[in-house]
């Protein structure tokens, strides 16, 4: 099969892509034909080995296996002993380890479902990690609810598309900070505001006060996010970017110190997608409550092309590659 791997840390120009053995479902696992596959945040860090901390886990001078990619959708090929949940010939999106593939294995009983039939496998691929910490974060953690106030930073793409809608579809009134170049976009998902924040300030102390900030791009002082957050509000800081070495650490960790000091509430989360969630998304999925947008997609053999266009295009949606 063909595969995506990385030998060194660095940019785009490391990824290539290689023959490996097709591998076989063990006991309990599922042979999944890949036919699409979703880059997330977390990719560009693996890749790029950045925050250094991560290296403690994939391997400090170099990564230890080089596969990137969770999110996905395609076939069924085969199952092993044992399961019964899936059938060969059955569409399924979900994750797994190595995802940049046209072959992958996954527990049965892990993050994997039936695919929506409306959605394209490039749709559903798109779903599973953004959409997963979406929902998480406003459903379960701030427990968004009707008449609140919510502000999605960083309302254009990939987690931040799922949350508009996801906050809208809970009864919020939805604040989506973008690019102007975005705007019609984000009204499309349920924005009833935007903000264009290349001219105006979301932490403007004479704007709104919001129950819930869902801030995707961490490019404020918490003081100033605090400014515009109800006494009792929620604010979740959800980027990965940061310091070279600790990435957002020092910043969730300033949140959790924040919270000791008043009624706002600053937490973080681990959004880990699970079945349930994903059976929970495709139900939103099917009702036509929620949809995948793609800004996108790449060839496999393109992967390089598809990161680099990922780090620096600021895509509107998710970028995909296709087998």
């Amino acid at each position: 099969m063909k595969a995506i791997r990385y030998r060194a840390y660095g940019g785009p120009d490391v990824l290539e892509l290689q023959d490996l053995p097709t591998p076989a479902p063990g006991d309990g696992e599922v042979l999944i034909r890949v036919h699409a596959a979703a880059i997330n945040p977390g990719d560009s860090y693996l890749m790029r080995g950045i925050p250094r901390v991560l290296r403690a886990a994939v391997g400090l001078t170099r990564p230890r296996t080089g596969a990137l990619g969770a999110d996905l959708a395609g076939r069924v090929e085969a199952v092993g002993r044992d399961v019964t949940s899936f059938r060969p010939g059955d569409e399924v999106f979900g994750c797994a380890t190595g995802a940049f593939a046209e072959y992958v294995t996954v527990r049965h009983d892990g993050p994997l479902v039936t695919k929506p039939a409306a959605l394209t496998f490039e749709e559903a691929a798109a779903v599973p990690t953004s959409a997963v910490t979406a929902l998480i974060g406003l459903r379960d953690v701030a427990r968004v609810g009707p008449g609140q106030r919510v502000l999605v930073n960083g309302a254009s793409g990939g987690v931040g598309g799922f949350a508009v809608q996801l906050a809208r579809s809970l009864g919020a009134e939805v604040t989506a900070v973008c690019r102007a170049a975005n705007a019609d976009l984000v009204r499309s998902l349920g924005a009833a505001h935007v903000v264009d924040h290349t001219k105006q300030d979301f932490t403007d102390a004479h704007g709104p006060r919001y129950d819930v900030i869902l801030d995707n791009v961490g490019n404020r002082p918490l003081s100033a996010c605090a400014r515009v957050l109800a006494p009792r509000g929620t604010y979740i800081p959800n980027s990965g970017k940061g310091g070279r070495w600790l990435g957002p650490v020092n910043r969730i960790l300033a949140a959790r110190l924040r919270s000791l000091a008043g009624r706002q509430r600053f937490t973080s989360y681990v959004a880990r997608p699970a079945a349930g969630t994903l059976t929970a998304l495709r139900d939103l999925l099917d009702k036509g409550e929620l949809t995948a947008v793609i800004d996108r997609t790449y060839p496999l053999a393109d992967a390089a092309a598809a990161m680099r266009h990922y780090e620096e295009g600021h895509p509107a949606g998710k970028v995909v590659l296709t087998t």
